[in-house]
């Protein structure tokens, strides 16, 4: 088996060396008689980082199946929370590879893990429902105070429109005037009657 080795470090100093997690992964490796195909390293990143480098590569690496195990040391070395966990583990689990985290004791080629699996997408599912429900539950409080809801009503002069164009103002030049985007001020002139005189250049969009 393939298998690329993931580990994080939040910062290079305060005794924090990545070389504690590599070596204990490398060791499982052996033990189970993987060979390891990567090691991917981010050192001085945040958990919560959106993007990591080393992180960022292991996908795209498992994108082209390079490797047919993710081994990490621990959940938080490797996921930020659990959904992008799982989002990760969906991933690994459409590409076929399978996901191993050592401190967790989980392998999601064995029915204990793939049980996990399936909680932790229980859980996502569940979170995602009470979001939903709870801005559904401000809005109905919101109405019922008398507030509007959605984007606000947008006021366009089309007339307006039509003057400053024929005046010679350039679009950018009436939109910046109007505070409208070029296709909402486009779209306005066009629902104006057409003029009767086709030389008159009001007109002209």
């Amino acid at each position: 088996m393939r298998v690329a080795i993931y580990a994080r470090v939040s910062t290079a100093n305060n005794g924090q060396d990545p070389q504690v997690q590599l070596r204990e992964l490398e060791e499982y490796c052996q033990r189970r008689e993987w060979t390891i195909t990567g090691e991917f390293v981010d050192i001085g990143v945040s958990g919560t980082r959106e993007k990591r480098p080393e992180l960022d590569q292991l996908m795209a690496e498992a994108h082209r199946r390079r490797f047919d195990v993710v081994a990490v040391w621990k959940f938080d070395r490797f996921a930020r929370s659990v959904s992008h966990l799982l989002r990760a583990l969906e991933t690994f689990n459409a590409l076929s590879i399978q996901f191993v985290s050592l401190s967790e004791q989980l392998d999601t080629n064995t029915p204990a893990g793939k049980m996990v699996f399936t909680v932790l997408g229980a859980v996502a599912e569940l979170e995602r429902t009470l979001i939903v429900e709870r801005v559904k539950a401000g809005m109905r409080n919101a109405k019922a105070k008398g507030k509007k809801i959605g984007r606000p009503v947008v006021t366009v002069d089309a007339a307006r429109i039509r003057r400053l164009r024929a005046a010679g103002w350039s679009w950018s030049k009436v939109t910046a005037e109007l505070g409208l985007s070029k296709g909402t001020a486009q779209r306005a002139i066009l629902s104006l009657p057409k003029r009767v005189n086709p030389q008159d250049p009001e007109s002209q969009p």
